[in-house]
Order: structure tokens, then C-alpha cells, then sequence
């Protein structure tokens, strides 16, 4: 335990962009809540905060990217499947007014891809419609993060990827070429079924 000094700097330091202690922790779940896992690493379990709890399996083992938010009232980990969800929820808690337990139930309601495209188009009906985000909130995000979540990777997660690929056969299969469909496909909502999945694309393609 150190004292209120060494705590104040320790704040300082990360408050200015210091880099926090984890980056990810590869372990097993050992115990599944209703908001966090816990995965045991070298005989220690940490808690952590996910979007999907219930995406992870008990007893196997998992690469999980961590984000740790220091408070006054305590130390925080939040963890991703992968490292395009974790810089989204950085991006995310880096708007005016909108902290980690809001961000992470946007990461659980809407995708990756869903939720940046929702802030390139300013869709805010889109945006409000996750929990707690009101009209203020949804044009701060617009505000804060349109044009800045280019650099952010859009082959998310495993099912993501198989979804994707499935997809692109389907329009493959229609006649559409390669070329054609690489813009289009990171614009689709991968958590849709692939019958919307492929009308939405439809849509997209003869604009």
C-alpha cells in the first residue's frame, strides 16, 4: 500500500498517456457472470468486464485483450476477443461524457462494423438505441469520433469472418465481382442473419 503521494502521481502519469500494466492475459475462464469472466493465469484469476460474457466457454483458454481503468475507488479490467473491439472501446470512452460501463454494453448490442459506420453516416437513431445513449450523447459521438476509426481493422471476430466469407460467395454467386463487394462488406451488419445480411448488401451495391 503507498502512500497518498505515490497515489497522486501514480494517477498523474496515468491520466498523461502512461501505458497501463496489461495488454492481454491468456488463461483459461474458470467462472462465467452475468457481466465479466474470470480467467486464471499462473494460478491467479482475474475479473474481468466483457461485452459477452456468455461467448466464452468454461475450461478453455482464451487470448483476451485488457484495458485497465484506474479509479480513486478501485482498479478495473475490461477485456476483448480482439484487439479492433478493444481500440473501438477506447475510442468510445475517449468521448466527452461516455465511460467504460456505457461503452461496454454498445460493444454487446451492436457490431464492430455497425457501430463505426452508424458514426461515418451520423446515424443517430442508430447510435440511440443502445442503452443510455440519448440524442446529446449519439452527436458527441458523431462529433468526437467521425473520420478518426479508419485505422480500426474490420475482420473482428472468428464468427465475423465466417459470416463475412459467407456472404461473399452469395454475391460472388450473383454475378457481383471482388472489387465490387470489398467496400460493401465492411458496411454490413455481420450480427444480422445472412438473408439480411444479403439484402442490405443488395442495397448497398446498386446505389
Amino acid at each position: 500500500m503507498f502512500d497518498l503521494i505515490d497515489y497522486r502521481t501514480f494517477l498523474f502519469y496515468n491520466d498523461i498517456g502512461v501505458d497501463r500494466m496489461y495488454d492481454y492475459i491468456k488463461g483459461i475462464v474458470t467462472c462465467i457472470k452475468n457481466n465479466a469472466i474470470v480467467l486464471e493465469n499462473n494460478g491467479i484469476g482475474y475479473l474481468l468486464y466483457v461485452s459477452n460474457p456468455y461467448s466464452f466457454e468454461i475450461n478453455n483458454e482464451y487470448k483476451v485483450f485488457v484495458y485497465q481503468q484506474i479509479q480513486e475507488d478501485g482498479h478495473f479490467l475490461y477485456g476483448f476477443k480482439t484487439v479492433e473491439e478493444k481500440d473501438l472501446f477506447l475510442k468510445l470512452i475517449s468521448v466527452k461524457g461516455l465511460g467504460c460501463k456505457m461503452a461496454l454494453p454498445i460493444l454487446a448490442v451492436g457490431s464492430t462494423t455497425g457501430i463505426m459506420d452508424a458514426i461515418e453516416r451520423e446515424n443517430i437513431l442508430y447510435l440511440k438505441k443502445f442503452p443510455k445513449i440519448g440524442d446529446k450523447l449519439a452527436k458527441q459521438m458523431i462529433l468526437d469520433l467521425k473520420g478518426k476509426l479508419e485505422f480500426i481493422g474490420v475482420g473482428i471476430s472468428e464468427d465475423e469472418v465466417e459470416t463475412e466469407n459467407e456472404l461473399r460467395e452469395v454475391l460472388i454467386g450473383l454475378g457481383y465481382k471482388e472489387k465490387e463487394l470489398k467496400p460493401v462488406l465492411a458496411k454490413v451488419d455481420t450480427s444480422l442473419t445472412i438473408e439480411e445480411q444479403v439484402k442490405d448488401a443488395l442495397k448497398l451495391l446498386l446505389k
